[in-house]
C-alpha cells in the first residue's frame, strides 16, 4: 500500500506503486489533462516517475509559476533536437534555462545566420506537433561516453567523464535525439505548446573558458501561452527602443570604443547629467551627517593582501609593477576608508563615523561580459562606510534605509525589492563571527520594517548584506543599492576606538552603495525614462529657437535670462523653418522649446512647447522662465 498526501492535506492510497500520470488520472480528468510535472517530497520529477513509497506529492500545471524554468529547459532540448535534424555538421554542448528564456550552445564551423534561426524555429514547431514522447534512461558511465562519441558528440563525452563516480547518468531520448539531462522532462514534446521564439546568436566558449574553442550560442524565450509571450515581445521591444547604448549615441551623451575597454567617453551632454547626478547625492549626504573623503587609485600589493582582497579578488585586479613593487588599481575604496579611519585616536564620541566617496574603482571584466554602461572596467561608486559601534547598527540601518528609499523616488523609482544574502562558500571570518554579522543584519531589517527575500550565498567575502532592488517603467529589475555588516575588516586592519570605558575596541564597518555603480545608474536611468529626462537632470532644458531672423537677438535674450535663472539653456537661431527645428530638437528630446517669431519679439513673450505635446502656449517671457525654473529646481531642493 502507498499512500500518497496532497497539498490540501488529503491522502491517496494505492495498492502498490504508481506514476504521475497515474495519480493525476485518478485525482480526475481535467487534472489528467493538465498535469506537467510531478512534486516528490518537495522535488520535481517526470510524470513518469514511479512512486514507490510514502510521500507528499502535487500535480504540477502550467498554472504554477515554477513551471516556467522547467517548460524553457523542454524546449532548449526542442531546440537541440530541430538544430541536428537540419545539420549534419552540429555537435551539441550544453542548454539550459535561463531568466525570461533558455540558450543551446553549438559547435560548428560554419556560423548560424538570422535565416537559419527561421529555419530552425519552424522545424521546432513541427517537432512539437510530432508530439514526440520524451522517454527517461539511466545509464552506466562507460555506455554513455561510448554512445556520445559514437554519435559524434565529444563535448558529451566530455561531460559524462566529468561526472562524479557513483552519481547516476540520466539520458532523454525524444524522436531520434539523445540526450544527456538530469532533467524533469515533459511526458512528450507535445506538451510544450507553441509560445516560443528564437531571438538572437552570440558566441560563447566551451565551459566559459577563453582558452577552449569557440561556440554557437542560439537565444529563445519560451512562456506558458501566447498571451505571455507576446507580452514578452513587446516588453523586449520597448527595451530596444530604451537601449541605452543607443540613446547615448542619438543624445551625444557618451561613447564607448576599441582602445579602451570598458571605459567610458562622457560626452558635455552625458558629463553634465553625470554631474547633476553627483551633485543631488553630495547635498543628499551631507545634509544626512555624512563626510566626504578621497583615497588613492594605486596601493601597494601588501595592503590588499593585509584586507583579503589579494586572496578573494585577485583575477579581478589591474595590477602594475613599479621599482620592482607590485601595484594594484582598487577594485573596492571600502580598506581605504579604514586607513582614514585610523589616522588619529577615534573614541566612541566619534561613532557613528559617515566617510562617503565617489570612489573610482577597476575590476577586469571578460571583454564578453561588457555591456554599454551595464558592465564595465572602469566605474564611480557613491560609497560611504560607517564605522559605528555594535549597538548602533540598528538605528544606522534604519536612517541609510530612509535615506535610500527617498533617493530612490526622487529619481522616480518606487518600487523596490529587498533581498537578504548571506554567507558565500568562499568568505573571511570564523563561522561565530558570521553568525553575529547576519543576527545583526537581520535585526535591523527588522526593525526597519523590510520585507526581505533570501538570496542565499550571495553576501560580500568579508560580510552578510541587503541588496535593494528596484523595478524600471518597463517592469525590468536592477539591483543597485547594498548595506553590508563587517566585522572582519576593522579586525584585518586593525581599527580601534576608545570606547567609554576606556578599553579598546573595533568598530563595526557597514559599507553601503545606494546608486551603485554611477555608470550603470545612468544607464538605468536612461532606459527607464527612454532619454526623456525630468527638467532637473536634463543636459539641456530649454532651446530658444528664432522663427525669422528679425528674433535671433530677442531669442539671444531669452536664452540669457535662463541663465541668470540656472536654466541650462541653447539658441538655435539657424535658417532654417521652425517646424524643422522643432522635430530636431523633439529627436534631441529638449524638455522645452521655446519658439520665438517677431510677433513674440515685439510682445516680450514666448511660445511654449514642451515635449511629447503637440500644442505650444504663448506666455510672457519672465513668467514662462519662473515656471520652467521652479520645476527645474531638484527635488531635495523643492521640500
Amino acid at each position: 500500500m502507498v499512500a500518497l498526501t496532497l497539498p490540501d492535506g488529503s491522502v491517496r492510497s494505492f495498492p502498490g506503486a504508481v506514476t504521475g500520470t497515474e495519480l493525476a488520472a485518478a485525482i480526475g480528468p481535467g487534472l489528467a489533462k493538465a498535469a506537467l510535472f510531478l512534486k516528490l517530497d518537495g522535488q520535481v520529477v517526470d510524470l513518469a516517475t514511479r512512486i514507490e513509497r510514502d510521500a507528499k506529492v502535487a500535480i504540477v500545471t502550467a498554472r504554477d509559476d515554477a513551471v516556467l524554468e522547467l517548460l524553457r529547459h523542454d524546449c532548449a532540448h526542442v531546440l537541440a533536437e530541430a538544430v541536428k535534424e537540419l545539420y549534419n555538421d552540429v555537435q551539441v554542448t550544453i542548454g539550459p534555462s535561463i531568466e525570461d528564456g533558455f540558450y543551446y550552445d553549438f559547435a560548428r564551423r560554419t556560423p548560424f545566420t538570422p535565416e537559419d534561426l527561421v529555419r530552425i524555429e519552424i522545424r521546432m514547431h513541427e517537432i512539437v506537433d510530432r508530439n514526440e514522447p520524451i522517454r527517461r534512461e539511466e545509464w552506466e558511465r562507460g555506455r554513455a561516453i561510448e554512445f556520445f562519441k559514437a554519435q559524434g558528440e565529444h563535448y558529451k563525452a566530455e561531460i559524462v567523464a566529468a561526472i562524479p563516480e557513483g552519481e547516476p547518468i540520466g539520458v532523454y531520448s525524444q524522436g531520434r535525439f539523445t540526450d544527456l539531462c538530469r532533467g524533469p522532462h515533459l511526458a512528450s514534446t507535445g506538451r510544450l505548446g507553441h509560445a516560443f521564439k528564437l531571438t538572437k546568436l552570440a558566441g560563447a566558449y566551451w565551459r566559459g573558458d577563453s582558452r577552449n574553442e569557440m561556440l554557437q550560442r542560439v537565444y529563445g524565450t519560451c512562456w506558458r501561452d501566447d498571451k505571455e509571450l507576446q507580452a514578452y515581445l513587446t516588453r523586449i521591444e520597448e527595451a530596444e527602443k530604451r537601449d541605452h547604448r543607443r540613446l547615448g549615441r542619438e543624445l551625444e551623451l557618451f561613447h564607448q570604443q576599441e582602445e579602451a575597454p570598458g571605459m567610458v567617453f562622457w560626452h558635455p551632454r552625458g558629463w553634465t547629467l553625470w554631474r547633476m547626478v553627483e551633485a543631488y547625492m553630495r547635498r543628499r549626504l551631507e545634509t544626512d551627517g555624512y563626510v566626504e573623503v578621497k583615497t588613492p587609485q594605486l596601493v601597494d600589493r601588501a595592503f590588499w593582501q593585509q584586507s583579503g582582497h589579494w586572496e578573494h579578488f585577485r583575477d579581478k585586479m589591474f595590477v602594475s609593477e613599479i621599482e620592482e613593487r607590485t601595484f594594484a588599481l582598487k577594485p573596492m575604496n571600502c580598506p581605504g576608508a579604514v586607513q582614514i579611519f585610523k589616522r588619529g585616536v577615534k573614541s566612541y564620541r566619534d561613532l557613528p563615523l559617515r566617510l562617503a566617496e565617489f570612489g573610482a574603482c577597476h575590476r577586469y571584466e571578460p571583454s564578453g561580459a561588457l555591456h554599454g554602461l551595464m558592465r564595465v572596467r572602469g566605474f564611480v561608486q557613491d560609497d560611504a562606510h560607517l564605522f559605528c559601534a555594535e549597538d548602533q547598527i540598528t538605528a544606522e540601518s534604519i536612517r541609510f534605509c530612509d535615506l535610500l528609499t527617498s533617493i530612490y523616488g526622487d529619481f522616480g523609482f518606487a518600487d523596490v525589492t529587498i533581498k537578504f544574502a548571506d554567507r558565500p562558500a568562499v568568505r573571511a571570518g570564523s563561522d561565530a563571527i558570521w553568525d553575529k554579522a547576519e543576527q545583526a543584519l537581520k535585526d535591523a531589517a527588522k526593525a526597519a520594517g523590510l520585507n526581505t527575500i533570501l538570496n542565499p550565498g550571495e553576501g560580500a567575502f568579508y560580510g552578510p548584506k541587503l541588496e535593494f532592488v528596484l523595478r524600471d517603467a518597463i517592469g525590468r529589475d536592477w539591483q543597485c543599492g547594498t548595506l553590508q555588516v563587517d566585522f572582519v575588516l576593522p579586525e584585518r586592519l586593525d581599527a580601534e576606538y576608545t570606547a567609554e570605558d576606556g578599553s579598546r575596541r573595533r568598530p563595526v564597518m557597514l559599507h553601503r552603495v545606494i546608486l551603485g555603480s554611477f555608470e550603470r545608474f545612468l544607464a538605468i536611468l536612461i532606459e527607464d525614462c527612454a532619454g526623456k529626462f525630468p527638467l532637473w537632470l536634463a543636459p539641456t532644458q530649454l532651446v530658444a529657437a528664432s522663427i525669422v531672423s528679425d528674433a535671433n537677438d530677442y531669442a539671444a535674450k531669452v536664452v540669457a535670462e535662463a541663465a541668470k535663472l540656472g536654466l541650462r539653456a541653447e539658441l538655435d537661431a539657424r535658417n532654417d523653418k521652425i517646424n524643422f527645428k522643432v522635430r530636431e530638437h523633439s529627436l534631441r528630446k529638449i524638455p522645452a522649446i521655446l519658439a520665438i517669431g517677431k510677433r513674440e519679439a515685439e510682445q516680450g513673450t514666448v511660445s511654449v512647447r514642451r515635449l511629447g505635446s503637440e500644442t505650444s502656449q504663448v506666455k510672457p517671457l519672465a513668467a514662462a522662465l519662473a515656471e520652467l525654473a521652479a520645476e527645474a529646481l531638484p527635488p531635495d531642493q523643492r521640500r
